[in-house]
C-alpha cells in the first residue's frame, strides 16, 4: 500500500472523528467550544482529501477505474 493511501486513509478517519464530535457537541447543547468548528476542519479536510485524489491522479499515482459499471 502506497503512503499516498495512507495519508488518504488518515484524513478520512480524522473528518468521521470530526463529525462525531461535532455531533457530540450538538447533543450536548451549550457547549465551550462551537459546533461549527468541527464541521469547518471536516471540510477543509474533505476540501484536501479531493484535492490529493485530483493532482494524484494527474501525476499517475492512482489509476482511475477505466469501466464504472
Amino acid at each position: 500500500m502506497s503512503l499516498l493511501k495512507v495519508v488518504i486513509i488518515a484524513l478520512f478517519i480524522f473528518v468521521f472523528f470530526s463529525l462525531f464530535q461535532a455531533l457530540r457537541i450538538m447533543q450536548k447543547g451549550n457547549s465551550e467550544q462551537p459546533m461549527s468548528q468541527f464541521l469547518g476542519r471536516r471540510l477543509l479536510v474533505s476540501i484536501v482529501i479531493f484535492l490529493l485524489i485530483l493532482i494524484a491522479i494527474g501525476l499517475g499515482l492512482i489509476t482511475p477505474n477505466q469501466r464504472p459499471y
